[in-house]
């Protein structure tokens, strides 16, 4: 990591402004309403992070990332500045590295989808791809030190980069939105992990602002994440073992993961996350990405537990991008096939959950 305090204080006062121009001339996300007509007294919540201008919940942690390294001037007007990341996070830090003129190197797993790495060149970034997603971590730490430049090591900074108590984060965002609703607190706030950031943010925001709402974290069935939350001990995955699901799910413990602001997490598997993915895709007239689906099957769980328990009351999930970016791979038929990921029981299932025709 690149520190220079003899950064020009006139570039780093236009480099945060720049950003907080930005910020202002972005809205907010909406907040989608989905009826569920099997269950009344229950609603269901999309946050829809995929209209930030970068197209996903990535957006606030890379703008976040990024006035926290040039705020601590970490970064300067020759930085390089390179990231590890499967994809969302790498095509948002490229849209704000452009923006300020900066080199910017993604290090992504080989398999990453196209449509990405696509999005990441339009930006201006340069793809750096290791076979083994294990090696992303030491991949990025080798490109700063030969260059000179600043890894911006989203895993270690996310839950201390962004505002928690609020300053427009997510979690102020989705309660302000709630205030009209008939069940304004939500009994439940679900999200997936892939740094932890987000989660470690809604938690203690929940608890700054003393509500009685509870935090699920959906994880990938092969994720470290849930088997850590229920065991402290385990800090990696065995080899071989990988989610399909990309932008959640990590093979080892992340820094910024915090489980002690998780009431719960229910493991996905990646079948009934596209499965999940594909039926809300087609209530929604418009595709979603494969972490939503494994969100959304969290939500489902839950929601059937509060109707047998005879509860009301609303739950809020993350819509994190949408699924143009995965037209090549979850969307594609022969795609799932070569995989093995058989989506069609689990796609019929959210359609009964959703009302929709099966």
């Amino acid at each position: 990591m690149g520190h220079h305090s003899d950064i020009d204080r006139t570039w780093l006062s236009e480099a945060v402004r720049r950003i907080e121009a930005d910020y202002n001339r972005s809205a907010d996300t909406h907040l989608i309403r989905v009826e569920l007509p099997r269950f009344p007294g229950i609603t269901l919540y999309l946050k829809d992070e995929s209209s930030h201008p970068t197209g996903s919940l990535k957006h606030r942690l890379a703008r976040s990332l990024f006035l926290y390294a040039l705020c601590n001037t970490w970064i300067g007007p020759d930085t390089v500045v390179i990231e590890s990341s499967s994809g969302s996070t790498a095509v948002s830090e490229a849209y704000f590295a452009r923006m300020l003129g900066l080199r910017f190197i993604a290090v992504v797993p080989a398999q990453t989808a196209a449509p990405k790495l696509d999005a990441i060149r339009f930006y201006g970034g340069e793809i750096h791809t290791v076979d083994d997603p294990r090696n992303v971590y030491a991949a990025a730490h080798r490109l700063a030190t030969e260059t000179g430049g600043h890894y911006m090591d989203q895993f270690t900074y996310a839950e201390r980069a962004t505002d928690w108590r609020g300053n427009n984060n997510i979690a102020e965002s989705i309660f302000a939105q709630m205030a009209h609703e008939e069940h304004p607190v939500p009994k439940w706030v679900v999200c997936g992990a892939g740094t932890g950031g987000t989660s470690a943010t809604i938690g203690r925001f929940i608890r700054y602002q003393r509500h009685a709402t509870r935090l699920c974290v959906a994880d990938p069935v092969h994720s470290v994440f849930h088997r850590h939350f229920d065991d402290r001990t385990v800090t990696a995955l065995p080899d071989g073992c990988a989610s399909r699901v990309e932008g959640i799910g990590r093979p080892r413990l992340e820094p910024s993961f915090v489980p002690s602001v998780i009431d719960r997490m229910i493991a996905v598997e990646d079948a009934d996350s596209l499965g999940a993915m594909r039926a809300l895709s087609e209530v929604l007239g418009r595709s979603v990405g494969g972490s939503t689906g494994t969100n959304l099957v969290a939500c489902a769980t839950i929601v059937a537990e509060m109707a047998a328990a005879g509860e009301h009351g609303s739950i809020v999930t993350l819509l994190c991008d949408g699924g143009d970016r995965y037209a090549c791979t979850y969307y594609d038929d022969d795609w799932c096939v070569r995989h093995g990921v058989a989506w069609d029981k689990a796609a019929a299932g959210m359609r009964a959950f959703l009302g929709s025709p099966a």
